[in-house]
């Protein structure tokens, strides 16, 4: 299942952006993360192909959930402007952002030639 992260939770597993302005990725693991908010349409429609992901690539990788309602700071600090909005963030390199509820076969796409996860 996929994890929900707060703004703590994000400056201790993700990224510090308040003490850092290179990116520098703390995971463990390559991970996508989910800017969504409750209401919307989209975002129930992605939220269950996300949590099959996060089974199926279970240790391999990690899927996390972020309430654009509840973590407004956050959400604008990456800039979300419309939701779902997932960013890929590999191990090593920049993070790769989408937009929109991309179907399972896309997901699996951006997770191998990003994440390098297959």
């Amino acid at each position: 299942m996929a994890e929900h992260l707060t703004k703590k939770d994000f400056l201790e597993k993700v990224f510090d952006y308040e003490n850092n302005k290179e990116w520098k990725y703390r995971g463990d693991l390559p991970s996508i993360i989910d800017f969504y908010a409750d209401w919307c349409g989209p975002c129930k429609m992605i939220a269950p192909v996300l949590d099959e992901l996060s089974r199926e690539y279970e240790g391999k990788m990690r899927v996390y959930k972020v309430n654009t309602e509840e973590e407004q700071e956050l959400s604008a600090a990456f800039g979300i402007q419309s939701i779902p909005t997932l960013i890929f963030i590999p191990m090593e390199g920049d993070p790769r952002m989408a937009q929109g509820a991309l179907p399972k076969e896309a997901l699996k796409n951006i997770m191998k030639d990003v994440l390098s996860v297959a």
